[in-house]
């Protein structure tokens, strides 16, 4: 299959392109910790020779328990990472969770995020496909990586070919996931770019009873592998203090522990490519 690639404002991601990172909190806490993230990631990201794409939720509509934080939602949301656009000069990623929110997300966002539980829903895919913005589809949890060619079939119903899919992990019996790297060349055989998502990889969903768990020690052992086989990005969450992060703490990369990370991954990528 002929690589296909994705533009997102001046960064061309694809097969034989340098890996980029897609990166940031889990979701937006406040405006002013979603901007400081942004500004060190990339200054990080910048100093590593990484290409960068900022992610933050503002609205995280699968939380294990209804008492759970959730974000600012879609309103200030946007606000927020339009700022952080504007500030930085970054591109911007969030989730979208239903049709009727993805003409309004696409006023502001570079790239439309599927999550992973709303992969398989058709109205939610063809509505961010329709934007003609790039999409990223998480693969769920649940699904084959071989599913993932009728979700690239319904985003290019539309005649939108800017696709990336996201390999996150596998269910693995309860509150555990596990992965099959053979995903990412199963995936990569559509011809649309691939990602990593080295930090939901080791979550352990639900694992806290009332919250999900999960063990980074395993982020950078994993995305070193995602990085051998050739990912075209690396999916990341990252938190200044991932002990007092309001999402996904537990499996998140510490920021502090970016720089070391990506000089680690620039290493693979190198003798790879």
């Amino acid at each position: 299959m002929k690589p296909k690639y994705v533009q997102v404002g001046k960064i061309n991601i694809g097969r034989g392109k340098p890996i980029v990172l897609i990166a940031g909190p889990c979701v937006i806490e406040s405006a002013k910790s979603a901007l400081l993230h942004a500004k060190r990631i990339k200054d990080i990201a910048a100093a590593a020779g990484f290409p960068f794409i900022f992610k933050a939720s503002y609205d995280k509509a699968n939380r294990s328990s209804v008492g759970s934080f959730r974000g600012p939602g879609i309103d200030k949301g946007l606000e927020i990472l339009f700022d952080i656009k504007k500030r930085t000069g970054v591109p911007v990623l969030s989730d979208v969770h239903t049709a009727e929110d993805a003409g309004r997300a696409a006023e502001v966002l570079d790239v439309i995020q599927v999550p992973a539980f709303l992969c398989r829903q058709t109205d939610v895919l063809l509505a961010a496909a329709g934007t003609g913005k790039p999409v990223n589809v998480k693969k769920g949890q649940f699904m084959s990586p071989q599913e993932m060619n009728n979700v690239v079939s319904k985003i290019e119903s539309t005649g939108n070919r800017q696709i990336l899919l996201t390999e996150r992990g596998s269910t693995f019996g309860y509150n555990m996931l596990v992965n099959d790297f053979r995903g990412l060349v199963i995936m990569a055989e559509t011809g649309y770019p691939v990602v990593y998502d080295a930090t939901h990889s080791v979550q352990m969903p639900g694992g806290l009873g009332k919250a999900s768990g999960g063990d980074s020690r395993y982020v950078l052992p994993l995305s070193k592998a995602a990085a051998a086989i050739g990912c075209d990005a690396l999916f990341v969450e990252v938190h200044e203090n991932p002990n007092k992060a309001l999402s996904d703490g537990p499996n998140m990369l510490k920021l502090s522990d970016l720089a070391k990370y990506l000089e680690d991954i620039k290493k693979i990528e190198k003798a790879v490519r």
